[in-house]
Formats: structure tokens, C-alpha cells, sequence
């Protein structure tokens, strides 16, 4: 089988971009996409890669199942899920798929590009978690693997408590040690428009901050709102905690220590 990634996609760079502003936000347009939940959806896996709504994921396809799938997609809804590996040493699946972790996202195609070697560039925007009722394998007339799919709610949180949720998460990212981040400069510009809600901003922190994998598979299976605002708190205030200690280390012990590399 070789890399896992190797075989499914790489990340497009430079191919399909999206729409600004910043690096992931796409506008409100989770809240008019739907999901037809009684036909099969198709699955994408790819190792160290988790898509959350709202956030846009640039991809470029070349395995042929899965170009048959994009091609699939196409011709129907343009959606597919994507979906995380369990953590496994893909050397003991030479001969079949790896299993996948219970919980997708339901991604829909902004942007496509059929290469002339039938490649494809997409820039795929999440749209919702599902969670995998029902595996279904490859068959004649389909090369890659589908899922039959139940929504997951999403447990909201209390009106009284998104302001303040919002009001601590811009405290965190424009006090002078993170906002030297590029990318937190590019969230921070989120928090003073009314189109963006503060579950979706809290997706798109997600998408842009936070790179470790695990973490953003907790926050693509977790429900409630309060608690994926929680995960993120603590993520963004540890990231601010180790940033002050660089700051604070001498130059002359990075090889040892910390330094902003």
C-alpha cells in the first residue's frame, strides 16, 4: 500500500484557494447547504487530516477510486464525507483499508479542476458532523468506500454565554504574545462581524490555530458547543504559556530550551 497519503491525496497548494477573507471562513453558507441522510454518502480518509464546518480544505486527487469518486460526486450532490484513520501502523493493511475513526464531516465541493490526466484539484467546505451508522465496502460500480450516515445535533450553548465566550477567546488572541501570529491576526479580524457566529468561529479557530490532529478530531466528535469552546481555551491559553516562555528564555539556550521556531 505504501504512505496512506500517498495513495489518496496530497494537500493542493496554489491550485484552489479560498474566498477570502482569511485563510478558511466561507461565509454563512453551512446554514443553507442540506444533507440528504437517506442515501449513501461517499468516504474520504486521509491520515493527519480533520475537516471541521465552516472551514474549507484545498485538496488535489489523483488515486484512481478516488478521482471515481470526485467524478461520482460531481454528477450528483458534489458532496463526500471526510473521514479520520483509526491510529494504526498502516503496514498491517497491506492487504485491506484501514478502519476509520466513527465521526465525519459532511464536506461539499466549492471548487473543482479536472486535470488533463483526470486528476482533480477540489477545495471541499465542511458542512456538518455525522457520525458512520453503516460501512459500506467497494463494489463494481463503486472503487472507493461509503457510508451511511445519521446527523450529529449539535448541543447548543446557552444564548447568555456565546458573548462572553466570544469576548474571552478575542482576549486570548490579541494579547501581545499571540497576536504576533499571523494567523491569529487573520481570526481576530472574525470576532467584529455579525456574520459569523461564535460556533462557527470557534470552528474556524479550529481549523486555522490548532494543528495538532487528535485535538481536532476531539473537536469534530464533541456535540456541545460549551465544551469545544473549552478545548480550544485551554489549547489557545498552553500555546500562550509557551510562547511567554520563550520570551522569556535568553537567546543563547534555544538549542536547549524554547525559541519562537
Amino acid at each position: 500500500m505504501g504512505s496512506q497519503r500517498s495513495e489518496s491525496a496530497t494537500l493542493a497548494t496554489g491550485l484552489v484557494r479560498p474566498a477570502a477573507p482569511g485563510p478558511a471562513y466561507d461565509g454563512p453558507m453551512s446554514d443553507f447547504i442540506r444533507v440528504d441522510f437517506s442515501r449513501p454518502i461517499p468516504l474520504f480518509p486521509l491520515p493527519d487530516t480533520v475537516l471541521l464546518p465552516h472551514a474549507v480544505q484545498p485538496l488535489h486527487i489523483f488515486e484512481p477510486r478516488y478521482r471515481q469518486m470526485v467524478r461520482h460526486s460531481l454528477k450528483g450532490s458534489r458532496q463526500i464525507a471526510m473521514a479520520c484513520f483509526v491510529p494504526c501502523d498502516f503496514r498491517d493493511y497491506v492487504d485491506e483499508s484501514p478502519p476509520l475513526r466513527p465521526v465525519v464531516c459532511v464536506g461539499q465541493i466549492l471548487q473543482h479542476q479536472t486535470l488533463p490526466d483526470g486528476r482533480h484539484n477540489i477545495l471541499l467546505h465542511g458542512v456538518c458532523r455525522a457520525r458512520i451508522d453503516e460501512l459500506i465496502e467497494p463494489d463494481e460500480e463503486h472503487a472507493y468506500r461509503q457510508g451511511q450516515l445519521a446527523p450529529i445535533e449539535t448541543e447548543e450553548a446557552l444564548e447568555h454565554d456565546l458573548p462572553e465566550i466570544r469576548e474571552q477567546l478575542r482576549d486570548l488572541l490579541t494579547n501581545p504574545r499571540l497576536r504576533r501570529m499571523r494567523a491569529a491576526k487573520d481570526v481576530s479580524e472574525w470576532f467584529d462581524r455579525e456574520d459569523v457566529s461564535t460556533p462557527a468561529l470557534l470552528e474556524l479557530i479550529g481549523s486555522v490555530l490548532l494543528s495538532d490532529c487528535e485535538l481536532k478530531y476531539r473537536l469534530l466528535s464533541e456535540p456541545s458547543v460549551s465544551r469545544r469552546a473549552e478545548l480550544i481555551r485551554a489549547e489557545l491559553a498552553h500555546l500562550d504559556r509557551v510562547v511567554g516562555l520563550a520570551d522569556r528564555q535568553d537567546h543563547r539556550a534555544w538549542p536547549k530550551g524554547m525559541s519562537w521556531n
